[in-house]
This record gives structure tokens, sequence and C-alpha cells, in this order.
């Protein structure tokens, strides 16, 4: 039977309500739809930006959040789609290898371990949180000029103040670390994937997500590549990220509810 239960997952430096306008668009073409928070993400921005409630944030892993929602997943009463954002992108994709999905959409997705580019964006763009100077037992902070460059690029100016200031938190050094060496099993049979490309992303280049993609060689597995012009990152919120919705909704009603060999 074809899933009508989305759950969405955020990335680095966010939390659930980068989902803000996903949620009621796909709400109202009948999923249900759940955002949970990464471990200790359930707090306001506010709060997680002052480090309140951050006790447990430098000690998070890829594995601990991939683990969490793994156990969300196992307490539904049917496989989810699952749909995520950068690093959680790269988490639908840990999880389709665990075949706990009816289908995944993995946007931006960070890369796993074995997928790599040395394109200056995208080493500008990802140093600052997978440098091996910095202590661990430190949280990195995203400054604005940062997340101007990584995130919103082409936003105008007004604009990139207002998603830095609503969505961005601090993030733990141990996440991006871990994805370094994340492994995927490209060969696995696994349910529907679509991924998603923005040609404008530095932190994610499409280039990137295309040699992601190029990896899946299983016959009879369905993958899906769709880059979309002028994107960049932050993608999920950039004004017009409905064209973006809807081509998943188009795909999800042809894709998802197909069978993936076993």
């Amino acid at each position: 039977m074809k899933s009508r239960s989305i759950i969405f997952i955020h990335g680095m430096y966010m939390t659930p309500l980068c989902w803000e306008n996903w949620i009621p668009y796909f709400s109202a073409r009948g999923y249900r739809c759940l955002a949970p928070a990464w471990p200790g993400r359930d707090h306001p921005v506010e709060i997680l930006r002052t480090n309140k409630g951050m006790s447990n944030l430098v000690s998070l892993t890829l594995s601990d959040v991939v683990e969490h929602f793994a156990g969300i997943i196992q307490g539904l009463d049917e496989k989810p789609i699952l749909i995520g954002h950068s690093m959680g992108a790269l988490t639908v994709q840990l999880l389709l290898n665990k075949d706990l999905a009816a289908a995944g959409v993995a946007i931006d997705s960070a890369p796993p371990g074995g997928v790599l580019t040395i394109s200056w964006p995208f080493l500008k763009s990802n140093w600052p949180h997978i440098t091996p100077f910095a202590s661990l037992d430190r949280p990195v902070e995203m400054s604005f000029e940062r997340f101007q460059y990584t995130f919103v690029n082409s936003f105008p100016m007004q604009e990139q103040k207002t998603a830095f200031e609503r969505y961005v938190v601090p993030e733990s050094r141990r996440v991006p670390r871990q994805s370094l060496t994340a492994k995927v099993d490209f060969k696995h049979p696994h349910a529907p994937l679509l991924l998603i490309a923005g040609s404008n992303d530095h932190l994610i280049p499409a280039s990137l997500n295309m040699t992601n993609y190029a990896r899946y060689k299983v016959a009879g597995s369905i993958t899906d590549f769709k880059e979309f012009e002028g994107r960049t990152h932050f993608i999920i919120g950039q004004p017009g990220w409905e064209e973006v919705a809807e081509h998943i909704l188009n795909w999800l009603k042809d894709r998802a509810d197909q069978e993936h060999p076993a």
C-alpha cells in the first residue's frame, strides 16, 4: 500500500521550524506529516542560541541522529516517506539502507564517505565544521557572513537576515566529522529515492549531488535526480520552494508506491 505518512528530517544548524511551509503543503494534500527534532533540538531557536538546554549538543553524532529517527519510524504503523535536507538528507540515505522507508527524498544531501569534491565553494563552506584543528567539545557557531555564503548566497539582503534570525542554531562538530566516514551501501536494494540539487548551492554543489546519485547502480531500484536552476542550499526556504515541493509530490505519485527488489 502506498504510504500516506511523511517524516521531514532537518539538517545541520536547523530545527524542524525550517519545514514550517512544507508541513501544511503536504498535509493539505492528504499526508500525515511529522517533523521530529534531532536529539536536543526540541527547543525554540532563541533557547538553543543561548546554550540553554544544550548540555548534550557537543556529544551528538550522526549515528545518534540516525538511530533517533529509526526509533521513531519503528513506532509507526507503516513505513513512512522520508524527506530530508542536507545532513537530514544523508540521514534519509542511511535509513533507506536499513529498509525503514517506503520512499526517500534527499534534498542537497551531505555526501557520505567516499563521495568527494575539491571545489572551492564546497571546501570554503564546509571547512569550519570539519576542520581537525577545532575541539570536538565546543559547538560550532554559524556566523551571519558564513550563512550568507553557504545557505542563502543569492537571496536579497533582508531575506538573508530574516532567515538567519529565524532558523539558525549552533551545531555539534561530531555530526559533520562522522559524516566523512558514513557508509552508504549503494548496491543495497532500496525503496524509491529522489535526489535533489540546487545549481547555486555552495555547501553541497550540484555536481556533488550528481556524484552521489551516480553511485547507485542497483538494477531494479528506482533512483532519480533533479537539479533546480538558481537554487541555493536553503532551497527549502527559498522563494519558489513550492516548485520543489510540487516536483516531489508528483514524483511520489509516480514512484513511491512502486516496490523495490528484495
